[in-house]
């Protein structure tokens, strides 16, 4: 039984695209630089965003110096990056499996008493599940969200450190323009 020359070339052309699709998507995937795995994805409806940290320590506990630029940091919501959000929206943070194994919580400026929580401390857990929008957006249009991972060692102690600090602006434009409550800043050792 031979093969008809239509089928041979045929054959040929996927043998040579898939192997020119693997060869460049190694080369592609070769010149890249390996992300950082310290990440925060925060969810809006269906929508979902991954964010590296504000505040970073190269994956070690916040010195002096970490502390004081994270503090300075946390009073520039210009700096942080920013979300559209709705009030019918529900919102949801989860962060990557390492930094759940540390500890971790997320929390808004918003709500009817100041800072309302996300995420309460939790290990291992990996999601804060989604809640709705209204009960942790402020009532102007500019609402700060805050995810801390702890440095394991100092997490269950009165005063803890950080790993990581991502400050996230989520702008709901149906609000008006004003200022929000302050955020008190994390505070590290």
């Amino acid at each position: 039984m031979s093969l008809d020359t239509r089928v041979i070339a045929a054959l040929g052309a996927v043998v040579v695209i898939g192997a020119g699709t693997l060869g460049g998507s190694i080369a592609y995937a070769s010149g890249q630089t390996e992300p950082l795995s310290t990440q925060a994805t925060v969810t809006i409806g269906r929508d979902s965003t991954r964010f590296e940290p504000s505040c970073y320590n190269g994956g070690k506990p916040f010195d002096d110096a970490t502390n004081t630029a994270c503090a300075a940091l946390s009073n520039d919501p210009t700096k942080f990056k920013s979300l559209s959000i709705t009030s019918v929206d529900r919102i949801g943070v989860g962060i990557d499996v390492d930094s759940a194994k540390n500890g971790w919580s997320a929390y808004t400026n918003g709500g009817g008493q100041g800072n309302v929580a996300l995420a309460r401390y939790q290990k291992d857990n990996t999601f804060s599940g989604l809640v709705p929008a209204t009960n942790v957006l402020t009532q102007v249009r500019d609402t700060t969200l805050t995810v801390v991972e702890y440095d394991p060692k100092t997490a269950s102690s009165g005063k803890p450190n950080y790993i990581a600090v991502w400050f996230v602006n989520l702008k709901n434009n149906a609000a008006p323009v004003g200022s929000a409550q302050p955020q008190d800043a994390p505070q590290g050792q």
